[in-house]
C-alpha cells in the first residue's frame, strides 16, 4: 500500500516537470525551436488541429522557422492561426511554404519573459507541492487504519 502510494506521488511528479519543461520549451526566447509552433491550434475544416498534424516544422537556420502544410490549402488558416497565437511573430507567405522569422529579443521582452519563466515556475513548485501534501495525506490516513 505504501508502494502504491509512493509511485502515485511520484508519478505527479513526474508528469507536474515534464508539463514544465514542455511550457518552458515553449516560451520564444530570440532562437528558432519547432516547440515554438507545433502545439498551435489551427481551425481546419472547423475543427482546432495542433499545428504539427497539419505541416512539416522545420529549423533551417537559427533565427527561422519554415512551415510546409501537407495540405496547400491550408496555408491560410496556418497563417491565421499564427496570427492569433501570443508568439509575437508575422509569418511570410509564398504559397507553399510559411517563414517564421525570429526577431532578437528587445529589453522589455526579455524582462517579460523573466516574469513569465519565474511565474510558470513558481506553478509547477505549487503543482508538486500539493502532490507531495496529498501523499502525506495518504500516508496519514494509512497510518490511523493501523
Amino acid at each position: 500500500m505504501i508502494n502504491e502510494v509512493l509511485g502515485q506521488a511520484r508519478e505527479e511528479m513526474e508528469k507536474a516537470i515534464d508539463s514544465l519543461h514542455h511550457d518552458l520549451a515553449s516560451i520564444r526566447t530570440g532562437r528558432a525551436s519547432t516547440t515554438l509552433v507545433e502545439k498551435i491550434p489551427i481551425s481546419y475544416y472547423g475543427t482546432p488541429t495542433p499545428l504539427q498534424q497539419m505541416a512539416v516544422i522545420s529549423v533551417p537556420e537559427a533565427q527561422l522557422i519554415v512551415i510546409r502544410p501537407f495540405d496547400p490549402t491550408a496555408i491560410k488558416e496556418i497563417e491565421k492561426g499564427i496570427l492569433q497565437s501570443d508568439l509575437g511573430i508575422t509569418p511570410n507567405n509564398d504559397g507553399k511554404v510559411i517563414r517564421l522569422a525570429i526577431p532578437p529579443l528587445t529589453e522589455e521582452r526579455r524582462k517579460a519573459l523573466a516574469k513569465n519563466v519565474q511565474s510558470r515556475i513558481e506553478d509547477g513548485r505549487v503543482s508538486i507541492r500539493n502532490h507531495r501534501r496529498d501523499a502525506l495525506e495518504d500516508f496519514r490516513e494509512l497510518e490511523k487504519e493501523k
